[in-house]
C-alpha cells in the first residue's frame, strides 16, 4: 500500500513537472512576442519619421526652393546681407554695450509675432530652433533668415532623456536638425544651444564630451548670461520680464538675453517692445545677431 501511495505521488510530481513546462512553453514565446510587438511599434514610429525626414530632403516643396537658391555647403554664409549691414553700421558708431536678443525653442503659434515686433523695430535677433516639419515652421525658419536673423539650433527633438541617453544619440539629433535646417533655408546652421544649456544636470554623457564634439565639427555653442525668467511653469508677466531683462544690462559689456519663442509664452511676446525700448533707450547698447564675431558666453567651457 505504501508503495502505491508513493508511485502515485511520483506520478502526481511528475503530471505537475510536465504541465509547467508545457506553461513555460507557451507563455515565454507569448511575453516575449509581447515584448517585441511593443519593440517593433517603437521602432516602426521611428522608422516613419526617418521616412518623413528623407521624404523632406528628396522632395522639397516648390514653395520652399522657390524662396531660396540653395548653395553648396561651403559657399553657404552664416551671415545674411542685413548681418552684413549692421557689422559695417558698427564701425561707424561706437556703443559700449552689445546685446543679444535669443529664443528657445520655436518655431511656435508666437514665432510671426515676435518676428513682426523685430521687424518694426528694426532689431536682429537670434533663434536658436527645434526640428518641426510643417508648412507653418517651414515658413518660420525662411522669413528668420529672410529678415536677417541668425537662424542657430537647440536640438531637432529637445527631448532630453533621447538627446542625452549617449554620445550617438545626440550626434544623430544634432546631424539630423542641421541637414533638415540647410534643405529648407538653403543656410548651414553652426550656432548652437544646448537644451538646458552646456551647465545641464540631466545629461548621460559627460557634457566635455559632447562639447567636444560640438567644437570638433565646427559648432560654437552659446549659453546665456541674462535670464528673462519666461522659462518658469506658468506664464510670468511681462513686467518682470522686463526687469529681469533689462536690470542686468549695467552689469556687464555683453548681454545674451535668454528667451523662448513658444505658444504658451504670450507674456514674453508682450514684453518684447518694452525691452527692446528700454534698452534703446539707454543710448550706450546695440542690438545684434549672434555671428562669427560674437563671444560666446559658455557656462563651461571644454577643457584644455
Amino acid at each position: 500500500m505504501e508503495g502505491t501511495n508513493d508511485r502515485r505521488k511520483r506520478i502526481r510530481r511528475l503530471k505537475k513537472i510536465i504541465l509547467a513546462s508545457i506553461a513555460a512553453l507557451i507563455i515565454i514565446p507569448v511575453i516575449t512576442s509581447v515584448i517585441l510587438g511593443i519593440r517593433v511599434f517603437q521602432l516602426s514610429g521611428r522608422v516613419k519619421e526617418l521616412e518623413a525626414l528623407l521624404e523632406m530632403k528628396e522632395e522639397v516643396t516648390d514653395e520652399v526652393t522657390g524662396i531660396f537658391t540653395t548653395a553648396s555647403v561651403e559657399e553657404s554664409s552664416r551671415d545674411t546681407l542685413e548681418t552684413l549691414q549692421i557689422k559695417e553700421e558698427e564701425n561707424t558708431q561706437t556703443y559700449q554695450k552689445k546685446v543679444y536678443l535669443t529664443f528657445d525653442d520655436g518655431p511656435s503659434r508666437n514665432t510671426d509675432r515676435i518676428l513682426d515686433i523685430l521687424k518694426e523695430y528694426d532689431v536682429k535677433a537670434t533663434f536658436f530652433v527645434v526640428g518641426k516639419m510643417d508648412e507653418a515652421s517651414v515658413r518660420a525658419y525662411q522669413r528668420i533668415v529672410a529678415e536677417g536673423h541668425t537662424l542657430a539650433m537647440h536640438s531637432y527633438s529637445h527631448k532630453y532623456n533621447e538627446i542625452y541617453e549617449s554620445k550617438e544619440s545626440f550626434i544623430a539629433d544634432i546631424s539630423t536638425l542641421q541637414e533638415y535646417l540647410y534643405q529648407v533655408t538653403g543656410v548651414w546652421p553652426r550656432f548652437y544651444r544646448f537644451p538646458g544649456g552646456s551647465s545641464n544636470t540631466v545629461s548621460r554623457v559627460d557634457m566635455q564630451e559632447l562639447i567636444a564634439y560640438v567644437n570638433e565639427i565646427g559648432l560654437t555653442y552659446f549659453d546665456w548670461n541674462i535670464a528673462s525668467g519666461d522659462a518658469v511653469s506658468g506664464q510670468l508677466s511681462a513686467e518682470n520680464i522686463v526687469a529681469n531683462c533689462v536690470s542686468k544690462i549695467d552689469s556687464m559689456d555683453e548681454g545674451i538675453i535668454l528667451m523662448h519663442d513658444a505658444t504658451e509664452k504670450n507674456t514674453t511676446v508682450e514684453a518684447l517692445p518694452k525691452i527692446i525700448t528700454q534698452i534703446r533707450d539707454r543710448g550706450d547698447a546695440v542690438f545684434l545677431p549672434i555671428t562669427d564675431e560674437t563671444v560666446p558666453v559658455q557656462h563651461i567651457r571644454a577643457k584644455q
